[in-house]
């Protein structure tokens, strides 16, 4: 019995053992509950604080720069691409035939007018010269028999001694022996001209290309190049030069409508610059205007000469040609980097009041230096972006600040 007792109050100490480590169990877990939620919501606290800290400002707007177009009086000019061309030019062949014997010029060389250029072999042509004074003394000795033996026939007949038949038939004789005398002759000019043309000389002062035939070889020659001959140089003059263009017929009626208002002298200066030239220095003269347009290009052919007294221009190089058509007037200038080309036109970023890029399509004219030109499209009062246009998109809103385009004493040379 005692034992029952003491076992039933075992019993009852596990249970209440039990309960106590549930009760701690459950109070150990709503405190984990409590630190969790405590720590999350000052995490949320601390997160928001600190996203509210770094949260970034609107973005800035891209800085331009920007200046109204530069007002100055300019005269209206027209600009060209040119090529030179040579005022005289021409392909020496020989007028006779023969072997090649000398060549007296180093290629590429200035030669002068008159200078030795090509020696042809001679000796054919000295036989032929000797051949002919040969016919012109058989034939003079025989006009000189026959003036004698007219003058005895005359002479019989005025004794009557002779017969008129006689007269006649001397007076024959000595008329075909002046005309065999007068043939000889010619053979004579005949062979000096073959034998002066064994030796080829320049016809003009210039500049020589290379040699095409060497010594040695037989040349074909042709005084009225009624059969293939052999060419042997070519040669160019160079002071002066041509300078050949082509206008637009827009351009044509602008430079005709100018040239009518200006002075013929001044109308016909024109001024020029090499391709690798800035500076239009060189001078020239417009004295040739073709007499109509070609079809099928819309252009006109047009001409200038230019001095070359240093030789230093050379046919076939290309230059830039400008020509005053126009009196000083009111004109805006932009710099040439602030046009932008868009297809078949040119284009002007400006920005508006409210800041927002508006894109102006502009006629443009020549360049002054480092402007440009604006022909139409541009207001006075525009401002024009002359720097930052990268970052300028039509539409878009910028940040524009005051500049200046500046007008330097060479851009009128420009």
């Amino acid at each position: 019995m005692p034992y029952i007792l003491f076992g039933n109050r075992l019993k009852a100490g596990k249970q209440d053992l039990r309960a106590v480590r549930r009760s701690a169990a459950r109070l150990l877990v709503a405190a984990g509950i409590g630190i969790t939620v405590v720590a999350t919501g000052s995490l949320t606290y601390l997160y928001r604080q600190s996203d509210a800290a770094v949260s970034p400002a609107a973005p800035a707007l891209p800085q331009v720069v920007v200046s109204k177009p530069l007002a100055r009086e300019v005269d209206s000019r027209l600009g060209f691409l040119g090529q030179f061309s040579a005022v005289e030019q021409v392909e020496l062949r020989a007028q006779v035939g023969g072997t090649l014997t000398g060549i007296h010029f180093k290629d590429g060389d200035i030669i002068h007018k008159g200078d030795l250029l090509f020696t042809i072999d001679s000796r054919p042509y000295e036989i032929k010269l000797a051949q002919a004074n040969a016919q012109l003394e058989t034939a003079s000795a025989r006009l000189a028999l026959a003036d004698r033996e007219l003058y005895r026939a005359q002479a019989l007949k005025r004794s009557d001694f002779g017969t008129e038949q006689a007269v006649d038939q001397r007076t024959a004789d000595q008329q075909s022996a002046q005309a065999a005398v007068d043939d000889a002759k010619a053979q004579i000019r005949d062979a000096e001209f073959d034998l002066e043309h064994c030796h080829i000389r320049a016809p003009f002062t210039g500049r020589i290309g290379t040699h095409l035939v060497s010594v040695g070889n037989l040349i074909a020659g042709s005084r009225a190049a009624t059969s293939p001959t052999t060419l042997l140089a070519t040669l160019v003059s160079l002071d002066p030069i041509y300078l050949d263009f082509d206008m637009s017929e827009s351009d044509f009626l602008t430079f005709s409508r100018g040239r009518a208002q200006t002075k013929e002298g001044a109308a016909n200066k024109v001024e020029i610059a090499l391709s690798d030239e800035t500076q239009f220095k060189r001078q020239g003269t417009l004295d040739f205007v073709d007499n109509a347009l070609n079809r099928s290009s819309g252009t006109i052919r047009a001409r200038a000469t230019v001095s070359n007294p240093d030789l230093f221009l050379t046919p076939g190089e290309f230059g830039r040609v400008r020509l005053v058509v126009g009196a000083s007037a009111p004109t805006l200038l932009v710099p040439d980097t602030a046009v932008l080309p868009d297809q078949s036109q040119h284009m002007v970023m400006t920005v508006a009041r409210d800041g927002v890029v508006v894109p102006k399509a502009v006629e443009i004219g020549d360049l002054r230096g480092s402007l440009r030109v604006i022909r139409s499209g541009l207001a006075p009062n525009d401002q024009v972006i002359i720097d930052g246009i990268p970052h300028a998109a039509p539409g878009t809103k910028v940040a524009p600040q005051d500049g200046a385009i500046r007008y330097a004493a060479g851009d009128s040379q420009g």
